[in-house]
C-alpha cells in the first residue's frame, strides 16, 4: 500500500483514537456498553465470558484491550526491575482462538510499542510469533512503574488493511522515580544527532510536522529506510496516552534509497493539549529514537499564528505528568 493511501487510513484512525473517553490502563466500560453486552448475552451472541463481550462491542481505538472483534490477552513479563525473562501475549479472535494469520505492515506482522505512564522508557520492537499463536521476545525492565503495551497489527482477513491497536498495562515492582513534568520541546539530541521538529499539530485539520536531522552541525542526508519508510512517528496524547502511528508523506523508498535531512509527516489532533512524540530513524544500520513534546493548537489559534499574530498556547494544566525521554528505545 502506498504511503498516501496509508495516511488516509491513519487520519481516520486518529479521529477515532482521540474521540474516546480518557482511559488509563485497561478499557473503562461505560454504562451503555454494559447494556449492549447484556443484550448480546441475552441473544446468545457471546461464546467466551467477559472477554467475548469486550471483543463484540468495544471499538475504542488505541486505548482499549479490544477492537473490531480482536482482544489482547494479559501480558506475561518479568515482574520487577533487573529480572530477565520473556514478554509474551496473544491476540484472541472472536471465537476464542489465538490469531495466527497476520498481514505484513511495514516489513513486520506486528509492531510492539512499550512506554511508561510518564512517557519515558519508550521502546518500539518486534516480537516473534510461535506456532501456538503466542508472540514473545526476551525482556527485562530498566525502571519500575506502570507501563502501557500497545500491539499494532493487521489481521490477514481485514480487506482494507486498516491497522488495529490494542493495549494493556503492566506493573513493574521496584523503587519508582517518576519523571518531572516536561515543558514543550521541539528539539532533541540523541546518539550524537540533533533533531528539530517544525510545524503545528492542529485540532480538526491536517497539518505537516517536519523533522530535520543534523549531526555535528551538518545535515544528515544518509537516512536509510527502516521498516519500509525513512521515519516512523508515534504520537501519544498526554493524560490517557491515546495512540497514533503515522508515517512520512511521499512514496515508499527502495531498499537502497537514501534521504534527508528532513522527513515530513501529516497528522491531525481532535483535541487541544499536550502530545508526546517519538521519531524513529535509521542511519548506518542503527535505529535512533528522538522524543518531543508539543501542544496541539485549535484551527483558530493556528490561523491567527499564520497571520503573524501571537496566540496563547494551551494551559500547562492540561498536561499530565508525562516525560518525553526515549531512555530505552529499541531495547538498547
Amino acid at each position: 500500500m502506498k504511503t498516501a493511501a496509508r495516511l488516509g487510513l491513519y487520519g481516520g484512525a486518529l479521529a477515532l483514537v482521540f474521540t474516546t473517553a480518557a482511559v488509563v490502563g485497561d478499557a473503562v466500560v461505560p454504562d451503555h456498553t454494559v447494556q449492549a453486552w447484556t443484550q448480546a448475552a441475552e441473544r446468545g451472541d457471546m461464546n467466551h465470558s467477559d472477554d467475548a463481550a469486550a471483543v463484540a462491542t468495544n471499538t475504542t481505538r488505541g486505548v482499549a484491550i479490544a477492537q473490531d472483534g480482536y482482544l489482547l490477552s494479559p501480558i506475561a513479563a518479568p515482574g520487577e526491575v533487573g529480572e530477565t525473562g520473556r514478554l509474551s501475549f496473544r491476540i484472541i479472535a472472536a471465537d476464542g482462538s489465538a490469531l495466527a494469520d497476520y498481514a505484513v505492515s511495514h516489513d513486520q506482522r506486528l509492531h510492539l510499542i512499550v512506554v511508561r505512564s510518564d512517557g519515558t522508557q519508550f521502546r518500539h520492537v518486534h516480537p516473534t510469533l510461535a506456532a501456538d499463536g503466542v508472540w514473545s521476545l526476551p525482556w527485562s525492565w530498566n525502571a519500575a512503574g506502570t507501563y502501557r503495551v500497545y500491539a499494532d497489527f493487521i489481521p490477514a482477513d481485514i480487506a482494507d488493511g486498516t491497522d488495529l491497536t490494542l493495549t494493556r498495562t503492566v506493573d513493574v515492582a521496584g523503587t519508582y522515580t517518576p519523571a518531572s513534568v516536561a515543558a514543550a520541546a521541539r528539539t532533541s539530541s540523541i546518539d550524537g544527532f540533533d533533531v528539530t521538529l517544525d510545524g503545528e499539530l492542529r485540532v480538526g485539520s491536517d497539518s505537516n510536522l517536519t523533522a530535520t536531522i543534523t549531526r555535528a552541525g551538518k545535515p544528515v542526508t544518509t537516512l536509510q529506510p527502516y521498516l519500509g519508510a525513512f521515519g516512523h512517528l508515534v504520537v501519544l496524547r498526554g493524560g490517557d496516552l491515546a495512540y497514533l502511528h503515522v508515517h512520512p508523506m511521499g512514496e515508499d523508498p527502495g531498499e537502497d534509497d537514501l534521504s534527508g535531512p528532513t522527513v515530513t509527516f501529516m497528522s491531525q489532533a481532535p483535541t487541544a493539549g499536550r502530545y508526546l512524540l517519538y521519531l524513529d530513524f535509521q542511519v548506518d544500520g542503527q535505529v535512533h529514537t528522538a522524543p518531543f513534546t508539543i501542544d496541539a493548537t485549535s484551527d483558530v489559534a493556528g490561523a491567527t499564528a499564520d497571520r503573524g499574530t501571537s496566540s496563547a498556547a494551551p494551559s500547562s494544566a492540561e498536561a499530565d505528568r508525562h516525560g518525553t525521554g526515549a531512555d530505552d528505545a529499541h531495547g538498547r
